[in-house]
């Protein structure tokens, strides 16, 4: 029994920005990943590609050259354009197509993509309302602008790194593209507030979000700590967590994380286990309390954890409505009880790659819903079809094509 929802691709979107136009020029995670969620919720995303192709078409895993598991992950809802933006021709007919969006959206560097005339005062020449966003590494203006960066860059300069630093002395990247979804998430909610300005004011403009400082920002949302008074009132960092003690527990037989939050939490699950005298070491049991002595405490749950199997810690916890999961592996994830109830894992037929699964998008709309109606497109599959749309000629097209300016490719042979 498959435990994904298998349905077929809509022709058409639905989404609440259904009707918008976005001219992509992002390629890897951060930008094609924001794009992606401006696409499942409705919007017109032209991916525009090198001949050579999105860099994240390697990576991960493939049936297919150029048709990696992660590009597929990351590319649903988007036509693509091959273009050779290195040509004049190339550029002149992406500025065609640029006449027709409503946001410009890239993560080049500023100088190069001003080079090569498709900075933001040159797109507003055939755009003048256009949204044109730029995801920068670092933001423009400062010490470090300009400088390359990828995940575990910003993952070390933004404090990440140091955390794990505190629990342990090693330093390592926490093992997930952290910074590049986070500030992919940042980029797609500010293009659409942009798109409100616009829609109120009738104005278009420049919106540039930094990848480094919005981590930074993300990070310190918590570990501020005693720096977010001037003077410092203390150290930075958040002690509940970099105290430590906060980890997950053995049972008798396997691992759960469970989250006494209050000191209600605390008192009824030690009262319950039988560990009365646990109660009275800790009176009076204040949050303060909790804060100061969260190692003590989390040792005491993990000896009373300790004595009990999975299944018995876990009909406590609900017992007494203390959060509580067993330890899920990622091959685990497509059976969460959960997730399978809410069929967040879909199957969908690709053109090149047949069966595919797909996390559909988990926010939902009641009047708008979000969903799947394009899959993720071989290298320059709607290249003709979107200059045919800014008004190339057929002519012009095979020229285009002809001369190695656009690349076009079809989704009914494998890539």
């Amino acid at each position: 029994m498959t435990i994904s929802q298998t349905r077929p691709t809509q022709p058409s979107a639905t989404g609440p920005l259904a009707g918008i136009r976005i001219l992509d020029l992002t390629a890897v995670v951060l930008g094609p990943l924001a794009t992606q969620i401006l696409g499942d919720q409705g919007a017109d995303v032209i991916k525009v590609e090198s001949p050579e192709g999105d860099l994240m078409r390697a990576n991960g895993v493939s049936r297919h050259r150029d048709m990696s598991s992660i590009y597929l992950s990351i590319n649903r809802n988007k036509r693509s354009l091959s273009i050779d933006l290195k040509r004049p021709e190339g550029v002149q007919a992406l500025m065609r197509l640029a006449a027709t969006a409503d946001v410009f959206v890239h993560n080049m560097r500023v100088p190069a993509i001003t080079r090569l005339g498709l900075g933001y005062e040159a797109i507003r020449t055939v755009r003048p309302d256009i949204v044109y966003c730029v995801a920068t590494g670092y933001q423009e203006g400062g010490a470090f602008a300009g400088k390359p960066v990828f995940d575990d860059i910003v993952q070390s300069g933004c404090g990440l790194v140091d955390l794990n630093l505190r629990d342990g002395g090693v330093p390592r990247y926490v093992p997930t593209l952290v910074a590049d979804k986070a500030a992919g998430v940042v980029v797609a909610q500010a293009i659409t507030a942009a798109l409100l300005h616009r829609a109120r004011s009738g104005e278009g403009q420049y919106v540039e979000v930094p990848m480094f400082e919005s981590m930074a920002a993300f990070t310190l949302v918590e570990h501020l700590g005693g720096h977010a008074f001037a003077p410092p009132a203390g150290e930075p960092g958040y002690a509940r967590l970099l105290n430590g003690g906060r980890k997950p527990v053995a049972t008798r037989d396997g691992y759960v994380t469970v989250l006494p939050y209050s000191p209600q939490h605390w008192r009824s699950l030690f009262e319950r286990a039988g560990r009365s005298d646990l109660m009275a070491k800790y009176e009076p049991m204040d949050r303060s309390q909790l804060n100061a002595r969260v190692r003590e405490l989390y040792a005491d749950l993990a000896l009373v954890m300790a004595t009990m199997d999975c299944a018995e810690c876990l009909a406590l916890c609900e017992t007494l409505d203390i959060p509580a999961t067993r330890i899920y592996a990622l091959d685990e994830l497509r059976e969460h009880p959960q997730l399978r109830s809410v069929g967040l894992f879909e199957t969908h037929e690709h053109p090149t790659e047949g069966p595919t699964v797909q996390v559909r998008p988990p926010v939902r709309f009641s009047a708008t819903p979000a969903g799947i109606s394009r899959q993720a497109p071989v290298l320059g599959q709607h290249s003709a079809e979107l200059l045919r749309e800014a008004g190339l000629t057929d002519l012009e097209i095979d020229h285009l094509m002809t001369d190695g300016v656009i690349r076009a490719e079809s989704a009914a042979e494998p890539a």
